[in-house]
This record gives C-alpha cells, sequence and structure tokens, in this order.
C-alpha cells in the first residue's frame, strides 16, 4: 500500500463510516456530558425527538416561557465501566507469556517487564472494548531506551489497515500535530508494511490531505530525518515481518459482515440504554429537587420590594407583624408546607434493569457490575452459573489477544536482535490466559467429588486448584500432600516385616 497522493480526501472515504461509527462509541465512553449534549443538538448520534420538536435526554431546548431554567442532566458513565471490566477481566492476572527456549524467555521477560507491559495491556483492552479494537506497534528510539525495543498502542481510529485473507498487510498510523492555530493541518503518516517503514508529512486542511512537504517543516517529525534511508522517507526494520499487529475486540462486525475489524461492546447496539439510564437518574435527581420543604404562605407574609420587584418571603425572620385572625380558623391564613414524596424504589429497579440489560446484551453478567441476581441467598453453584455469560465472553476475548500477543511478542524478539545485535533464538512464545476467577467452595466441591470418584490424580487436582503455579511448585506440593496423608509410595530400599 503506497503512502496516499496529495490532495486525497482525509480520512479516506472507504474509512469514513467506520470512523463514524468509532466516534460515536468514543463519545460514550468519555462520557462527557456537554459533548453529548452538542452531538444531540447537531442532531448527531440518533436525537430522540418529542412530539413538539424538544429533543430528549442531553439535546433538550431550554423552556420557552423560563429561558434561563435549564434542566439539570446526570450521565452515568456505564459505558467506561463495561470497557473497564472487560479490561480488568483480561489482564487483571498478567497471562503467562512463555518460550521453549530459556535465554529466548529471559530476553523476553526483560522486555515485558522494563516496558510495564501489564499496564499497556490494561490501557489497550479498555479501548479496545469501547472502539472495536486495537493495534499494538513495535518500535525503537535509541535516545529514550538504548537498549531495547519499545511496545506501543495505537488506536483504531487513528489507523487506514489492508488487510488480506483476513490478515493484516499493512497499516498506516496517523495522527495531527500541533497547530499554529490557523487552519492549515499538519498530519504525520506512518506506513509499515514488511521489512520497512514510511514516513511523510502532510500540510492540508481538516477534511482534505493537502500536499507532502519535508519532514524538517514540523519539530514533531524533523527528529526522524537522521533514522531515515537513502530515499529520506523510510526506515528499513532488519525483519521481514510487520511491525504492528491488530487485534480486535470481537468478531464478527454486525455492521460489515465479512470485515476482519472487530466491533465494539456497545455494537449490539445499547445506545438506547445508555440514554434510558440518564433518564432514569436524571429523573430520579428531578424527584429530589421536587421534593424539597417548600412554604406556601398568605400574602400578607410577604414583603414588598418595590414598584416593578414584585413581593419576597423571608424565611428566617424571626416576627411579624401582628395579624387579625379568629382563633377558631386554625390554619387559615397560617404557613403550609408542601413536600413531595420520592420515588426511590421505582427509579432504582428501573436502572438496574436497564443495567441489566446492557450488561448481558454487552456479553456480562450482572454480578460483573455489582448487581445482585435477587435478595435471596444463593449457592455457589448458582452464583457461578450466573456468572458464566461473562466468563464465556472473557475467553473469546482471550482467544483474540492469545494469538495476537503471541505474534507481537514475536516481534520484539526479531526486532530486538536486529537493531540491538541481540544473540537470542526468536520463537512464537505461547500466551495462556489464567481462567476467570471461580469460587474457592465451588472449587472445593469439584475437587471433593473428583477425589470421591477416585477420577483424578493429585496432580491433576493441585493444578486445578492453583493453575499459577508452575511444573517444580506442582510436583512440590503433591509431595507435600502426600506425605501428610500417608499416601505416599513406601521406599523401595527398606525393610518390610516377613
Amino acid at each position: 500500500m503506497p503512502l496516499p497522493a496529495n490532495g486525497a480526501p482525509w480520512p479516506p472515504p472507504h474509512m469514513a463510516e467506520t470512523y463514524r461509527h468509532m466516534r460515536r462509541d468514543d463519545m460514550w465512553y468519555r462520557g462527557d456530558p456537554d459533548e453529548l449534549m452538542r452531538a444531540h443538538e447537531r442532531g448527531e448520534h440518533r436525537p430522540q425527538l418529542r412530539g413538539d420538536s424538544r429533543r430528549r435526554r442531553f439535546g433538550r431546548r431550554d423552556d420557552v416561557s423560563y429561558p434561563s431554567k435549564r434542566e439539570k442532566r446526570l450521565h452515568v458513565p456505564l459505558a467506561g465501566d463495561i470497557a473497564s471490566t472487560s479490561a480488568d477481566l483480561l489482564f487483571g492476572d498478567m497471562p503467562a507469556i512463555r518460550c521453549a527456549t530459556a535465554a529466548t524467555q529471559d530476553r523476553l521477560d526483560t522486555i515485558l517487564d522494563e516496558a510495564r507491559i501489564q499496564h499497556m495491556l490494561l490501557s489497550a483492552a479498555e479501548q479496545s472494548a469501547a472502539i472495536s479494537g486495537v493495534y499494538l506497534r513495535a518500535t525503537w528510539d535509541r535516545d529514550t531506551v538504548p537498549d531495547r525495543p519499545i511496545p506501543d498502542v495505537v488506536q483504531a481510529d487513528h489507523a487506514v489497515p489492508t488487510f488480506r485473507w483476513g490478515m493484516l498487510r499493512s497499516v498506516i498510523f496517523w495522527r495531527n500535530l500541533p497547530g499554529d492555530g490557523s487552519q492549515t493541518v499538519h498530519r504525520h503518516l506512518e506506513l509499515h508494511e514488511p521489512g520497512r517503514i514510511l514516513h511523510a508529512l502532510y500540510e492540508g486542511t481538516p477534511d482534505n490531505l493537502g500536499r507532502a512537504v519535508p519532514l524538517t517543516e514540523h519539530a514533531d517529525t524533523a527528529a526522524l530525518v537522521p533514522s531515515l534511508g537513502p530515499d529520506g522517507v523510510s526506515i528499513d526494520t532488519g525483519i521481514q515481518r510487520l511491525t504492528a499487529v491488530y487485534v480486535p475486540n470481537m468478531l464478527p462486525s454486525r455492521l460489515h459482515r465479512g470485515s476482519p475489524m472487530g466491533r465494539s461492546d456497545y455494537a449490539a447496539p445499547i445506545y438506547d440504554l445508555f440514554g434510558a439510564l440518564d433518564d432514569t437518574w436524571t429523573s430520579w435527581l428531578r424527584d429530589l429537587d421536587l421534593a424539597r420543604a417548600r412554604l406556601v404562605v398568605p400574602e400578607a407574609y410577604l414583603q414588598n420590594m418595590g414598584p416593578g420587584n414584585g413581593a419576597a418571603f423571608d424565611d428566617d425572620r424571626r416576627v411579624y407583624a401582628g395579624l387579625k385572625i379568629p382563633p377558631t380558623e386554625g390554619n387559615a391564613a397560617g404557613i403550609t408546607l408542601a413536600q413531595f414524596a420520592i420515588r426511590v424504589a421505582e427509579h432504582s429497579a428501573t436502572a438496574d434493569s436497564i443495567v441489566r440489560q446492557a450488561a448481558r446484551s454487552a456479553g456480562y453478567s450482572a454480578r460483573s457490575f455489582g448487581l445482585a441476581t435477587t435478595g435471596a441467598a444463593v449457592t455457589a453453584t448458582e452464583v457461578d452459573s450466573e456468572d458464566q455469560r461473562t466468563k464465556t465472553t472473557t475467553k473469546k476475548k482471550a482467544g483474540y489477544w492469545r494469538y495476537g500477543l503471541a505474534d507481537f511478542c514475536e516481534v520484539l524478539l526479531d526486532l530486538d536482535r536486529a537493531q540491538f545485535n541481540r544473540a537470542v533464538v526468536v520463537e512464537r512464545p505461547t500466551v495462556t490466559f489464567q481462567p476467570v476467577a471461580e469460587s474457592p467452595l465451588s472449587k472445593a466441591t469439584t475437587l471433593e467429588m473428583l477425589t470421591r470418584a477416585q477420577a483424578a490424580s493429585t496432580e491433576f487436582k493441585v493444578r486445578l486448584r492453583s493453575p499459577e503455579l508452575d511444573d517444580a511448585e506442582v510436583k512440590a506440593e503433591v509431595v507435600r500432600i502426600l506425605d501428610e496423608t500417608g499416601q505416599a509410595a513406601p521406599d523401595p530400599g527398606g525393610t518390610f516385616p516377613m
């Protein structure tokens, strides 16, 4: 894939619809109420209209009779919670990345540990869940990190990929560079192909790429010039692999069937549920506002504020002028307290139902978001059954990440050999994700039933109980268990009674 020609529209037309969906997902993920309100007022992102043409939710207009009175809107960041929960389930415990060669394993561990890879993967997985996928990029910068390649993350809405047979063949990463405040936009394009990386700087407008200019014309790209080859635009990576890997959040894409691009967790779609949850909490907040105690007082209690200024009631005043009220009339001219009820149970039940449906549509159980099924006590088996949806979704996502991480680690090792002269065997590691946590009671029940049925060895039960142990730790634990329970085999060299 060549770099784009001068004057090309940007983003590329074939990516316009994909980027539009990503912007909508990103808007809900960020959860900025002002941005949500502006988007609805512009008519974007499926605005909800009432019969009087006033938009609901974040797009509602000011009341005609009272222009200064604007209803308080409350946004619940459920979209962010879904993305964060997805990342925590995947990389809350770092997956095991294992190479067959000890020296290769040691070097890979050093690269990943120094790069704080778990932090990077948690961030990447959360953003992937929100906007459908993420790119892992391998690069190097000897001025910053002099002795190893650098793993990096690039967002899917700043990439133009080329796939062949469902596999990534090349990709353009792009970014808008800081400008001087004018309409001129400088874009840095970085084309990754097998064996090389091409860099280009374009000067254009918000919707047009413009013309290619020398990299030295912007401070952010000028530092790349010394590392470029004789052609002045490319860098030889020294490896035949592509230095970028795409990891989809989930397949298939429901909007673009057959596309290798992933789909967002919100693409069920559940945008209307996000809006309905905001409506529910806004209504709840309105009840709190309306339920504030208010006083209804006789006109005689009001103080004249002067011509044209009306009258007011001072609720801190202690003494009022005497009123000629017959004692038999009671509160006929007294102060009346007005206070409305707050519909707590109705709003709470509605909000919980919306969250349950949104979680189910996104592929998770309600318990993953702190919602129990009922108020009654449940058994460990019932809890595991309820969490099965979350476990299934996490396993599916782990499958995409397992292949992507293995490819990416192999690229890092290959780049480490080519650019930093590391004499290590380059191999593709195996990636094993930790199973979704099972309740201790459920796990103990399973082990007890296996023991009663004599259907599993002690080693198998130890591995089932503690999957994080390595082979040496498992063998040591087995020996301790057999010794403590008296099941260890007797010493063949010992003396036995006749």
